[in-house]
């Protein structure tokens, strides 16, 4: 479970790196150049994403989608400095509880 939840974490790093470079450069007129690790990161995390070890790629992508919030609200305090408020906090605590009913579901 470990394992699958650093997997989670890495692949949302991945994607939000992917999406941040390019709203650099277009929100506060970051080099261009911003996007060539942009594309990489994209491509790093669609590769992630195919390591998941889960039947079903739309089951590996809603699950991911929890952490996803996660990890984007740990970036938005460590990166935006914008800590988050309590609504934030059981917003990823439900998101979380989603990606566990997902993934710990019994196997058919």
């Amino acid at each position: 479970m470990l394992n699958t939840l650093l997997l989670f974490i890495a692949t949302a790093l991945a994607e939000i790196v992917g999406c941040y470079l390019p709203w650099l450069w277009l929100k506060q007129g970051k080099p261009a150049w911003l996007l060539l690790p942009a594309a990489a990161s994209l491509a790093l995390f669609a590769w992630l994403l195919t390591l998941h070890d889960t039947t079903g790629a739309g089951r590996v992508y809603a699950a991911y989608g929890g952490v996803y919030i996660g990890v984007a609200l740990v970036w938005l305090w460590a990166v935006d400095g914008i800590r988050p408020t309590p609504w934030d906090v059981v917003g990823v605590l439900v998101a979380l509880a989603g990606m566990a009913i997902i993934m710990l579901q019994p196997a058919r």
